[in-house]
């Protein structure tokens, strides 16, 4: 697996580097930088480091009429090894080739014209702050808390409008404007999601997304390198990582490499013909291609799969915009392949990452999706990137989990893949009557599906999330099948994710499935706020309850070897009682679910193999103790969660 990795990881270097000029072997002595000078408008990355495996780097160069200039340097270790012109003539790609012998510093490139005039760039390389095997990925032993910044808290209301953007201003009142969440508003609070159980965070994107309207969510981005700046700064990003981090904490990225906001400055001025998809269609209809671009996605993510699909409809779902205002970028085009790969890079190094959740995977060019990947485990062994793949079908979850034996020996290196299935599974089974193929046996069957994955325990498993349904809304307000929902989705050999809120019991009742109203404020985030949920103040019985509920459960998981890395057994619900156990040398950990709302008795002698005969369990709810003997009684609807660990 390693050398393919290497392979798939190198294939766009040799693409691009197809053509190299060769250099000669004299020293090259390297020209002191006596002032930093920045006469070019754009370079990116805007740094880069000195000790990765891929020695290759590639930059982006913006600034008018630069394609007539010739581009020199003179830095020990670095040469340009070839410059690529693109169809604007305001863009040039530069080659570099940056080998062991190299140190961190500054150098100039210096971009001459034919008159004579000159252009000068400063350029950094910086050294690493630490060794590529120590930036760990999140795994089956962490617990991610979802947020939404722009809903989450406000900090810093001095960042909430920033002149010169698109959309100026706040208002709480509209679910789709800006609410003023910012970076600082997690950042204060890491405590409280601390003090949960949670071992990572996962934040949507909050690189700028200089957008007209609908700029909150963050998936519309203007600019790859930038925060933004309602969302505050880069030291404030680096600061909530390092903050998780000193917690023994990780921070997850939500990235985009499918598309960009139409406001993303090169729009204005593409850098080649074919940068993004059906590229000639904005441009021939610049005043009217809203209804033709949008007309060109199908969403027909299974012609990834589909040996009879074809080539059209696969081309209107790779190729299409995702909607009229994001459009898609083409990875099939070398530059941009490269532009994604080292943007993902840049940020794993510039922040430390604990892990990549990567946005709408299928979409893009699927064997670009793999040479990303492959490009960033290659240099990160122990990282983790989960992709975004909304399907029920487990066969397409399984497809795009690396390793998965597909009949298109198509391998993803992608290590986690997410769990739309079972989250379907465990509310259909909650929200049915029981009967022989109703209720409690899909959640059965849907665990029973992980014969066909490659490593069930890498897949990323949730109850809602920032684009569905409030889990307690999915379950109509029912407090007894939300606790039973969350308390089966941490016991199961996955990585579970919760959204922010869903501790105390946040909902979308006005309008089920709405995305604004899904991305609801949370309370206690803004000042003035009359329920505190960081505090308690104001909250329901019902609210304090769920939060104690699910803190125990998570405070117990962080330490639970038998959930991280047990085995698993389950048995075939039967009377409204379903059971789960998980096990490992020294713990044994059992789940029981029961939807029974009168008192009912189990015999427990049916489950002599779990191996708990005359051993005494702690209930983690209550902390009170049981023998594990002839029978269990279940008082009322609910879940038991029972232990070895007293």
């Amino acid at each position: 697996m390693k050398t393919l990795k290497l392979t798939l990881s190198t294939l766009l270097v040799a693409i691009v580097f197809s053509c190299q000029e060769t250099t000669s072997e004299e020293k090259v002595v390297s020209e002191p930088v006596t002032e930093i000078q920045n006469d070019i408008e754009k370079v990116e990355p805007p740094h880069w480091w000195i000790g990765f495996k891929n020695q290759n780097l590639q930059l982006l160069v913006k600034h008018p009429n630069i394609g007539k200039a010739t581009p020199k340097m003179s830095y020990q270790g670095v040469s340009i090894i070839k410059v690529h012109k693109a169809d604007s003539p305001n863009y040039l790609f530069l080659d570099l080739e940056i080998s062991e012998t190299a140190k961190a510093g500054q150098f100039n490139i210096k971009f001459q014209h034919e008159d004579g005039s000159e252009l000068i760039q400063t350029y950094e390389l910086k050294s690493r702050e630490k060794p590529a095997e120590d930036y760990v990925g999140f795994d089956s032993s962490d617990a991610i808390y979802l947020i939404t910044p722009d809903r989450f808290a406000n900090a810093n209301p001095q960042n909430d409008s920033v002149e010169g953007l698109l959309q100026q201003g706040i208002d709480r009142t509209d679910n789709y404007a800006r609410h003023g969440g910012d970076i600082q508003g997690i950042t204060k609070y890491l405590d409280y999601i601390e003090d949960l159980g949670f071992t990572a965070v996962w934040p949507s994107p909050v690189l700028i997304n200089d957008m007209p309207n609908g700029s909150y969510h963050g998936y519309a981005m203007t600019d790859f390198y930038r925060v933004d700046p309602r969302f505050g700064t880069l030291d404030d990003y680096r600061n909530l990582a390092d903050d998780l981090r000193s917690r023994n904490m990780k921070l997850i990225m939500d990235q985009v490499a499918n598309h960009c906001g139409l406001e993303h400055w090169w729009m204005k001025d593409l850098p080649f013909k074919d940068w993004v998809n059906y590229q000639d269609l904005y441009e021939e209809n610049i005043d009217n291609w809203d209804w033709k671009v949008t007309k060109t996605s199908n969403h027909r993510r299974t012609t990834n799969q589909d040996p009879y699909a074809s080539q059209i409809d696969h081309r209107e779902m790779s190729d299409g915009w995702f909607v009229s205002s994001m459009p898609d970028l083409n990875q099939r085009n070398p530059f941009m392949a490269n532009y994604i790969i080292q943007n993902s890079i840049w940020w794993v190094e510039t922040l430390g990452l604990g892990g990549i959740r990567q946005d709408t995977y299928p979409y893009p060019d699927k064997t670009f999706m793999s040479q990303w990947a492959g490009a960033i485990m290659t240099e990160y062994p122990n990282f983790s990137i989960v992709g975004e793949e909304w399907s029920y079908n487990p066969l397409l979850i399984g497809y795009w989990q690396e390793g998965h034996e597909n009949k298109d020996q198509y391998d993803s290196n992608l290590k986690s893949t997410m769990d739309f299935a079972m989250q379907k599974h465990i509310v259909d089974a909650l929200n049915e009557e029981e009967s022989w193929d109703k209720g409690l046996v899909k959640m059965y069957e849907g665990l029973a599906n992980d014969f066909a994955y490659t490593s069930p325990k890498d897949i990323m498993a949730f109850l809602d999330n920032h684009d569905k349904s409030r889990v307690f809304t999915e379950f109509n307000g029912d407090v007894a099948n939300t606790k039973m929902a969350l308390s089966y989705l941490l016991m199961l050999p996955r990585i579970p994710q919760i959204y922010y809120g869903t501790e105390i019991l946040m909902d979308d009742f006005d309008n089920p499935g709405d995305h604004g109203l899904i991305r609801t404020d949370f309370p206690g985030g803004w000042e003035g706020d009359t329920i505190n949920a960081f505090t308690g103040e104001g909250l329901s019985d019902a609210q304090k309850e769920m939060k104690s509920f699910l803190k125990k459960i998570l405070n117990y998981r962080k330490t639970s070897e038998a959930i991280h890395n047990g085995k698993t057994m389950h048995f075939a619900p039967q009377d409204g009682v379903y059971v789960l156990a998980r096990f490992i040398e020294n713990e044994t950990i059992v789940h029981v679910i029961n939807k029974n709302e009168t008192p009912i008795e189990i015999d427990l002698n049916y489950y002599e193999e779990i191996g708990l005969k005359g051993k005494t369990l702690k209930n983690v709810i209550t902390g009170n103790t049981m023998v594990w003997d002839e029978s269990l009684k279940l008082n009322k609807k609910g879940s038991v969660i029972l232990t070895t660990k007293l």
